[in-house]
């Protein structure tokens, strides 16, 4: 008796087990596939923006489309081809002031903090004052300002007084299309914008 109303419990309970088991099994690898198809694309993604790099095609329109994430992986990458080592991207909360940390090509370290602002937006003096306390706090040798604006006069004077590298947009773009960062310090900062920014700028000083 106990046996008949054991096979008369399996026989009804057992297609929804079995139901149970395929859409569970379903369910796992439609995660599985869609996993995988993130990771095949980040990686793709990844690689054309490498590629786009080393061959200078991205235009600054591009860069203003970029996170601060992947502005900050954009300089980085650039100064791994312009010969930088023990580059290493480490923004986030928590970053003292560095976006990006490294060695030059002849030894010296490095802090660059990337600001992906709107090319109308100006990076003020305070921003300057912040990345030199980064600067202290890491023992760094050269600081970096990497931006898609521009930068105020005082900020200017700021960093040509306490020797820290100013990039502004123009000078992102130069970099860009294969001008190395240690010759973009022959510049530092001046010739940023057009003629309504250098009048902007004159006007502040």
């Amino acid at each position: 008796m106990a046996s008949a109303l054991l096979v008369i419990f399996w026989t009804s309970v057992w297609p929804y087990l079995l139901g149970v088991l395929l859409v569970g099994a379903a369910v796992a690898i439609g995660w599985w596939l869609w996993r995988t198809d993130r990771l095949v694309r980040g990686r793709d993604r990844l690689r054309r923006q490498e590629e786009a790099v080393r061959a200078g095609r991205r235009t600054l329109a591009e860069v203003d489309g970029m996170t601060g994430t992947e502005f900050e992986e954009l300089v980085a990458e650039l100064c791994r081809r312009d010969g930088c080592t023990e580059v290493r991207r480490v923004g986030g909360a928590g970053d003292n002031g560095a976006d990006v940390r490294g060695r030059l090509p002849d030894g010296r370290t490095m802090v660059v903090q990337c600001k992906r602002y709107a090319p109308s937006r100006a990076v003020p003096t305070r921003e300057l004052r912040e990345l030199l306390g980064a600067r202290v706090h890491f023992g760094a040798d050269l600081a970096v300002l990497v931006t898609t604006s521009r930068f105020t006069g005082p900020s200017v004077r700021f960093a040509l007084e306490h020797g820290i590298l100013l990039v502004h947009r123009d000078l992102v773009g130069a970099w860009n299309s294969g001008a190395s960062l240690v010759s973009l310090s022959a510049v530092n900062g001046r010739g940023q914008g057009d003629a309504r920014y250098r009048r902007r700028i004159a006007s502040e000083q």
